[in-house]
């Protein structure tokens, strides 16, 4: 995806499953071991039933290496159709958008958008123009996107902030 084509896009193909095995070594590989129960058959998020994760990538030029990933518990309206959540923080640094419903209420609303640190809020917007203009969404008045970021700006000039709705 570049940065002239809708991020919409990128939310609608998280309708995509995964189903391949990573190419690279797990944690569980490497002798960590996360958790306390078996991991399922692919050793992933996808194993737990109905989750779905989608990824697209922007890459532009020499220095823009940069993407958003979606994960959605449920193939349904999330916000019709909410499910319990919680969230824990590894570090004060994150930028996330969304937390306080999360600690309040428990609940999830929206996928789980991650993105480039300084691309947060752009894709919070994004997505909440999104699912406005979704079937059955005419009367919703108010959404918490939750969206996090991590940081790539070892491999991508964030500064450029190269996630955008449209061109």
């Amino acid at each position: 995806m570049n940065r002239h084509q809708p991020l919409a896009i990128a939310i609608a193909m998280t309708l995509l499953s995964t189903t391949a095995e990573a190419q690279r070594a797990r944690a569980r590989d490497l002798g960590v071991k996360p958790g306390v129960f078996q991991p399922g058959k692919l050793n992933a998020i996808t194993d737990v039933a109905g989750v779905r994760v989608g990824q697209t990538t922007i890459i532009e030029g020499d220095s823009i290496r940069t993407g958003v990933t979606a994960i959605l518990p449920h193939g349904g309206n999330l916000f019709q159709d909410r499910v319990p959540a919680a969230l824990h923080v590894g570090n004060g640094f994150g930028k996330i958008t969304g937390v306080t419903q999360l600690r309040e209420l428990g609940e999830l609303e929206t996928p789980i958008l991650l993105t480039c640190t300084l691309c947060v809020w752009r894709t919070a917007d994004a997505m909440v123009g999104y699912l406005l203009e979704q079937p059955g969404m005419q009367s919703v008045r108010s959404i918490n996107p939750v969206v996090a970021e991590t940081n790539d700006g070892t491999l991508n000039n964030i500064r450029a902030r190269a996630v955008k709705r449209s061109g």
